[in-house]
């Protein structure tokens, strides 16, 4: 009889694997115990046996493909079984939810027409008359204030027009009508603020009568326009179009006294500055077709102002720079190890009160140290050995670093599982030196690098990851001297390791050359108070300072 393989759970953070590959195709023999797939957890990639023997019917995840925990992965049975059941059992779930779905949307659909069929003949637009709304004149804008309006109602405006200043999250920036007509009413004064998308003005026919025009009745009857044209898609705001904007303020004439050639007018003489740089040059005098632009498309702005020297001008020496090229962007699909990243350390970074303690080694004995110590036969150790070691039997003397926190309670670990932190190409993995207080220097630098090649390569499993009571970062060979570290939750410290540095020191009243080492340990508030851990680097700066003490 067929039956159904899901997506298994390879780790405890696993939430969905990618298929990296299929050992067995559609139509193949499986025994128990042969290798379906490669899936790729948040952790590493994993070898998935089969559980089952018969033939491989049908596969539900492709190679390179995403799937949550528990969903159809494949289905293995007897050759040539029908598994159309099996398909369809899978896929009741969701149909059942979509047919929920789409009876609900149908209902609010039929109420929605009811509604509408009531308000549309009374919202009704006039004929010829434009909705104009606040623009959305830069990518972050969620509102806008109108600094000025350069047309009143009652005017006519011709397309092109500018009709408003109009003060961005930005810049300030001119508006211009996309619309010929009479400016019938203004939604928003100056110097008030309203949302993107708020009526920011009305023009059509001169003496419309608009005063019981709103926004709402503008938008119910564009669909009305909308069904009526049969239009598949809806049509954009004829009041934004944003990448158009300054190709027109370069070709439209607008009039202005005060203009002339200059590199900040455009080829028709108006003077494009905010309305702030105005204000400022007209205290002070200042010709605005004197004064070169800096900011978007030669506008002037209160820093060209400030800059500007009389009788000197930029613009005939210095042309305005010209930008040459296109932004291009690569998007590259998250790995599962980088989602995990983002959520644990997010997740620890906003759940747990981080506070910071640096402390600063003299490393002169640890480098004496190291040297004799490789210089027996056989012996290799490295700093961060050192460290790992040091930190290790601190953690024995300080236990209140060695915890956890839980809603209930405090959990201290009475042994001393020490994590360190391994950069791989996709991000980080933390292997763990189990009970590495009672490892000595050289089993802690062989596990380490065992570890390390491991995890490089992909071949960590789950349980050597897991149970770390305390962390290690070190990026001191990458020649950082000092930094911060997330917390590895649920450890309640983590301690970041920097390079030797070579330097003036004081000893004994007399500056000489030194090496020094700066060490920052992240603690949890919740659980290690800050005398806690200000004593627990006290413990291992006697240690690394003095080496030997480590082995009585």
């Amino acid at each position: 009889m067929a039956e159904i393989v899901n997506m298994p759970r390879l780790s405890d953070t696993m939430e969905e694997g990618v298929v990296a590959a299929w050992l067995k195709q559609v139509g193949d023999q499986v025994e128990e115990g042969d290798i379906l797939a490669e899936i790729e957890t948040d952790k590493a990639t994993m070898e998935f046996e089969s559980f089952q023997s018969g033939t491989l019917l049908h596969i539900g995840v492709q190679e390179g493909e995403t799937a949550p925990v528990d969903s159809l992965l494949c289905i293995i049975g007897e050759e040539g079984e029908d598994i159309q059941a099996l398909l369809d059992g899978a896929g009741d779930s969701s149909n059942t939810e979509n047919e929920d779905t789409s009876n609900s949307q149908d209902s609010n659909e039929d109420k929605s027409d009811e509604a509408s069929s009531s308000t549309d003949d009374s919202n009704d637009l006039p004929d010829g008359v434009e909705i104009i709304t606040m623009p959305r004149l830069s990518d972050t804008m969620e509102e806008g204030t109108v600094a000025s309006w350069l047309k009143k109602e009652g005017d006519q405006v011709e397309e092109g027009d500018i009709l408003a200043e109009i003060e961005t999250d930005k810049a300030t920036m001119e508006f211009e009508s996309f619309h010929s007509g009479t400016l019938l009413k203004i939604g928003i004064q100056e110097g008030e603020t309203a949302a993107v998308d708020a009526l920011l003005a009305i023009i059509g026919p001169e003496g419309t009568d608009v005063s019981n025009v709103s926004l709402d009745g503008a938008s119910n009857s564009s669909k009305k326009k909308e069904e009526k044209k049969e239009a598949p898609a809806k049509e954009e705001p004829k009041s934004q179009p944003k990448k158009q904007e300054p190709k027109k303020e370069e070709t439209k004439t607008v009039s202005n006294s005060n203009s002339s050639n200059s590199t900040s007018s455009s080829n028709t003489g108006r003077v494009f500055a905010s309305p702030l740089a105005k204000k400022m040059a007209q205290d002070k005098g200042i010709d605005l077709s004197q004064v070169q632009g800096s900011g978007e498309n030669g506008r002037i702005i209160k820093k060209d102002i400030e800059s500007f020297t009389p009788g000197t001008s930029t613009g005939a020496s210095q042309p305005a720079f010209q930008a040459v090229g296109e932004e291009t962007f690569v998007e590259m699909a998250n790995s599962q190890m980088r989602k995990t990243i983002a959520k644990r350390l997010s997740q620890s970074k906003f759940t747990a009160p981080h506070y910071y303690l640096g402390i600063e080694l003299d490393m002169d004995n640890a480098i004496a140290s190291r040297k004799a110590i490789n210089e027996l036969p056989d012996t290799k150790v490295s700093f961060n050995d050192m460290v790992i070691k040091a930190a290790a039997m601190a953690l024995r003397k300080h236990p209140q670093v060695n915890t956890q926190w839980t809603d209930k309670n405090t959990i201290q670990a009475k042994h001393i599982h020490v994590g360190v932190a391994v950069a791989v190409d996709d991000g980080l993995l933390v292997p763990v030196l189990p009970f590495a207080d009672q490892m000595s220097m050289q089993q802690i630098g062989a596990k380490v690098k065992e570890l390390a090649v491991k995890a490089r390569n992909k071949k960590l499993q789950p349980k050597e990851m897991e149970g770390s009571t305390f962390t290690i970062s070190n990026l001191g060979m990458f020649g950082i001297t000092e930094f911060t570290s997330i917390i590895n939750q649920p450890n309640s410290a983590i301690m970041s390791v920097g390079t030797i540095v070579q330097k003036p020191v004081v000893k004994n009243g007399q500056i000489v050359v030194g090496n020094t080492m700066k060490i920052t340990l992240a603690c949890d508030h919740r659980t290690v108070d800050g005398a806690t851990g200000a004593a627990f680097l006290q413990t291992f700066k006697q240690y690394m300072e003095n080496p030997i003490v480590m082995y009585v």
